[in-house]
Parts: structure tokens; sequence; C-alpha cells
């Protein structure tokens, strides 16, 4: 397989490979091809919870909430967030 790279992305790696950051130019193509497989799986992820989220409104599994409800729910899900940040790696 052969890849092209802009100027600019190949002025980057080689940026990356000078300041010790990567070893080589296949390094730099295995780390983007490994964020690219995580965004993918985020997005299948997101993809399958709309297709569950769906479901439960065709099924009339929900609950209906006020605009302080939503606010509260906001508030839950940035503290689940934050705490899952902070949490270590397992």
């Amino acid at each position: 397989m052969k890849i092209t790279l802009t100027p600019e992305q190949e002025e980057l790696i080689q940026h990356a490979i000078e300041s010790g950051r990567l070893k080589s130019a296949e390094d730099a193509v295995r780390e983007a091809l490994s964020l690219w497989e995580e965004r993918q799986r985020n997005l299948i992820d997101l993809l399958m919870a709309l297709d569950e989220a769906e479901e439960d409104f065709r099924t009339g599994n929900f609950i209906e909430c006020d605009a302080e409800g939503l606010r509260d729910l906001a508030e839950d899900i940035k503290r689940k967030v934050r705490d899952g940040l902070s949490a270590p790696a397992k």
C-alpha cells in the first residue's frame, strides 16, 4: 500500500521525529490508525445507544421531565464524566 501525505503532514511528522516524540514515520501512521480505530469504535457505540434510545422511545420506556429536570440531568452527567476522567486507569 502506498500512502501520499501532504507537505504539511510530512513536516508535522518530521518535526515529531526530530523532537523525539516519534521514532519513525511508521509510528505516526500507527498512532493515526489507532486514533481512527478508537473513533470508529466510539461512533459504533454512539449509534448503538441511539438505536436503543429510539427503541425505548418507541415502546414508551422513558420519563418526561421539565427544564429543571433537564438541568439536573445535565449536571449529573457532567459529574459522572468528571468522576470517570479522574478515576485511575484500569
